[in-house]
């Protein structure tokens, strides 16, 4: 196994089916409508545009087995220390601990890029992604109740949230 940095060109196709399988047979995702190459494409640009990472896991084989980014939380100058995190595993894959070894990397990178928070919006429901959280230093604050309606039935959105020791000399503006 090993990480490398994820571009359109060679994982584009890969992480778009993680997505798709996600968006139509979970919560991971609150879409109703597979993604298309075009969002992937837009997807890539908008990560490349704000310098955040795409982190990808492959297997022996060379094929993509997980991968984990991070992005804007909120538009807002004060929020520049904060980043919304996502870590997704192949179907096929899940079960294995790609997913702690993607968000041991995310983390990682967020010291490196100077970030003070990691955020993680995750559906209530989804126990796994919880406790994978949680056993990484993850702390609950707060779930918003009846955020989103998908497969009939209204989902509840918890935030995790892991406060880091970056950066050294915060400053306004």
């Amino acid at each position: 196994m090993r990480f490398v940095p994820c571009n359109y060109e060679e994982h584009a196709e890969a992480i778009l089916a993680i997505f798709n399988h996600a968006i139509l047979n979970t919560t991971a995702l609150y879409e109703y409508q597979p993604r298309t190459m075009a969002t992937m494409q837009q997807w890539f640009a908008n990560k490349t545009a704000g310098n955040f990472p795409v982190l990808g896991l492959l297997n022996e084989q060379e094929q993509l087995v997980a991968f984990g980014s991070y992005g804007t939380f909120r538009a807002f100058p004060a929020f520049k220390y904060s980043v919304e995190h996502s870590v997704y595993v192949a179907p096929d894959q899940q079960g294995k601990g790609y997913g702690a070894l993607v968000l041991q990397q995310i983390i990682q990178r967020a010291q490196l890029d100077n970030y003070h928070l990691l955020i993680g919006g995750i559906d209530a429901a989804n126990k796994a992604s919880i406790a994978l959280h949680t056993k990484h230093g993850f702390k609950h604050s707060g779930t918003i109740s009846q955020a989103g309606f998908k497969f009939g039935r209204w989902l509840d959105l918890a935030f995790y949230q892991l406060t880091l020791n970056t950066p050294a000399e915060p400053v306004d503006g």
